[in-house]
């Protein structure tokens, strides 16, 4: 499934479970990578899903709501369910780390 895609699943399901937080970590391609070779460089990034929106922890979002926060070419690595609204000092994890298609199923949310 194509990033932008699963980040509209995703986003839908979670306007459903407010008091559900998914936080999606992976890899970016650098802008000063070459894209070609093991020698590409990548970045972490961290993006949190609430309440039917993205936000990025971790790099500049545009201000589209409408346009995906993570570019087609992000690999996302792995996802967390976390209880929310987020209390950074009392982080309470629910599920995961697992792979983002897990909570595709709604019922994953619970």
């Amino acid at each position: 499934m194509a990033v932008a895609a699963l980040l509209a699943a995703l986003e839908a399901i979670s306007r459903d479970r407010p008091d559900r937080v998914l936080r999606l970590t992976g890899e970016l391609p650098s802008p000063e990578g070459s894209g070609l070779g093991p020698e590409r460089l990548v970045e972490p990034f961290e993006l949190l899903i609430f309440r039917g929106f993205s936000s990025s922890l971790s790099h500049p979002t545009g201000f589209d709501p409408d346009q995906p926060a993570l570019p087609a070419t992000a690999k996302i690595g792995a996802a967390e369910l976390l209880l929310g609204p987020l209390k950074p000092s009392q982080e309470h994890r629910l599920a995961g780390p697992v792979a983002v298609e897990h909570f595709l199923d709604p019922v994953a949310w619970l």
